[in-house]
């Protein structure tokens, strides 16, 4: 079992580094951003405002050294407002203003379909992964499991399930083994893009 700690704020960069590989192939991100030019200059400043974000409203956790990222919010702060959007500096907001027109249409879009079945389906306080990401170099040695273990621990302790979704079928096997169950599945033509929407409950 990995050593797991929170994140610094001097280890941010690395972070952002960590994120921007793991995700690199993304299923989403590739269709949302599909020219790998804009997407590299995207995601930096994506990650960074939601590792920013929680931070601030949440728990980063890493490694020692920062091989993988797990980032979660905390139970009532999942969905960013204008002012939780002032106090983390617009990062978010900032990283949808670098995308083309074309990109940020797809983006809003799709992120207003994915925030509205959020709400409908966890409409109780929740425990919210919000990014799990591992270094390509690292992956397939349980990091990410052990990312996930200290705040899954502390969910169930204080009674609040777990919510995420994943756009790659692979990783509902890999959540199903850490307690995680299917609640929905939705589809996204318009982006050939499917979504998984996970259940971690509170027994």
């Amino acid at each position: 079992m990995q050593n797991i700690i929170p994140l610094k704020k001097s280890q941010i960069d690395q972070s952002i580094r960590v994120l921007t590989a793991a995700f690199a192939d993304d299923v989403m991100w590739k269709a949302i951003l599909p020219d790998i030019a804009e997407r590299n200059r995207v995601m930096p400043t994506l990650w960074r405002g939601v590792t920013v974000y929680c931070q601030r409203y949440g728990i980063v956790n890493t490694t020692p050294d920062v091989t993988g990222i797990a980032a979660w919010t905390k139970p009532g702060h999942a969905h960013p407002t204008l002012w939780k959007q002032i106090r983390t500096g617009f990062l978010l907001s900032r990283s949808v203003m670098l995308m083309s027109k074309q990109s940020r249409e797809r983006f809003i879009r799709l992120m207003k379909q994915i925030d509205v079945l959020h709400r409908q389906l966890m409409p109780q306080p929740h425990w919210y992964l919000w990014a799990l990401g591992v270094d390509p170099a690292h992956q397939g040695r349980g990091i990410g499991k052990s990312l996930l273990r200290p705040t899954l621990v502390q969910a169930r302790e204080a009674g609040f399930p777990c919510y995420l979704e994943t756009q790659t079928e692979r990783n509902v096997a890999f959540y199903r083994k850490q307690g995680f169950e299917l609640l929905h599945e939705a589809e996204f033509p318009e982006v050939s893009l499917q979504l998984w929407c996970m259940l971690k409950p509170t027994v």
